[in-house]
């Protein structure tokens, strides 16, 4: 028979086989709170990221900034040096943390006063680039022409002087970096369509050999009146002049020469001037002289493609921003002297 044992049974069993429950320790809230502590974190977190990432920024007024190719902290530190952001390392995770939203494009754009950063990634990643503006206006020369385009804003390069003439009074408008001698291509491209076009429309039995002829006269015509009803009489006073083989007798064209293609002078045309030996002297050379003085608007090539029906050979201005014209030269004669009338009637201001 076994014997049995008078042995003490061992702390905390009681010969049923299970343990007893342990007593709680004194940090058992610190871990129930935890994962409650953690979630407070990441929400603190997150709203303090929110409220900086809507926050007004501290640019003070609307600007074009030129944004380089490069990495994102590459345009952060350019922002923040355009004064267009504060804290490029910030701006930088931002950037990293929406990058779903597309990739941040180098041109040159336009950020609204006071961007935040949601405003500012919405124009590195939406917005268009910024466009500039070149008005060529009608009757410049190609030296005047080429001064607009030298000091033209975000154009780049050199640029070559143009032919005369061949360049077409228009806006253009480009983009930051545009070359300086793209623009001048479109303005001649853009005249060589619009001379080819019109030609090709004009009346029948005008004194031109080709589309050339008709642009050097329509420069002329450009010069010489600013009243836009008047360009198809003054050019076909010239056409009468041409099928006559009268002299044009224009001063725009003495002044081109006298001034060395400058098209302007610092004085008044002398009777001197007008026998200055030049092609572009039409008081001595008869006919067209032998291209543009200056580059033409759409209006004076029209009017020479399509003059008015006309008998008159002269004209002179009339003292009130107009011309007076007439078919003989006994009437430019009258004409002149009504000028010249008109002329010592008008008040002389006082010296200072």
């Amino acid at each position: 028979m076994p014997r049995s044992s008078s042995a003490p049974l061992p702390d905390g069993a009681d010969g049923s086989g299970t343990q007893p429950s342990r007593k709680p320790t004194g940090r058992w809230w610190l871990c129930a709170l935890a994962p409650l502590l953690t979630i407070a974190l990441i929400s603190a977190v997150f709203a303090g990221s929110l409220w900086r990432y809507e926050r007004a920024g501290p640019l003070p007024k609307a600007e074009a900034v030129v944004i380089p190719a490069g990495s994102t902290a590459t345009v952060a530190r350019h922002l923040a040096r355009a004064g267009v952001i504060d804290q490029p390392h910030v701006f930088t995770l931002a950037a990293l943390a929406t990058s779903l939203a597309g990739p941040l494009h180098a041109a040159e754009l336009l950020f609204p006063a006071h961007a935040s950063f949601a405003q500012v990634l919405l124009v590195l990643r939406k917005a268009p680039p910024v466009e500039h503006r070149l008005v060529i206006p009608e009757g410049l020369t190609a030296k005047e022409i080429t001064a607009l385009i030298l000091h033209a804003p975000a154009l780049v390069g050199p640029v070559d002087l143009p032919s005369e003439g061949y360049v077409l009074p228009a806006t253009y408008d480009y983009l930051y970096g545009t070359k300086r001698s793209a623009i001048i291509a479109r303005a001649h491209a853009a005249l060589e369509r619009v001379l080819s076009e019109l030609w090709e429309k004009r009346a029948p039995g005008l004194p031109f050999a080709d589309p050339d002829q008709a642009l050097t006269l329509a420069s002329i015509v450009e010069r010489e009146t600013a009243v836009a009803a008047e360009r198809p009489r003054i050019a076909a006073v010239f056409i009468n002049r041409l099928r006559l083989g009268m002299k044009l007798q224009s001063d725009p064209t003495v002044i081109f020469a006298a001034s060395d293609g400058d098209g302007v002078l610092s004085r008044a045309l002398s009777s001197q001037d007008l026998t200055i030996k030049s092609p572009y002297n039409t008081y001595v050379v008869p006919g067209l002289p032998p291209g543009p003085i200056d580059s033409p608007g759409v209006a004076s090539i029209e009017a020479v493609l399509h003059p008015m029906t006309s008998p008159d050979l002269y004209f002179v201005a009339d003292g009130l921003g107009g011309h007076a014209f007439s078919r003989t030269l006994e009437g430019q004669d009258r004409n002149i002297r009504a000028w010249e009338q008109r002329l010592r009637q008008v008040p002389v201001p006082p010296e200072p």
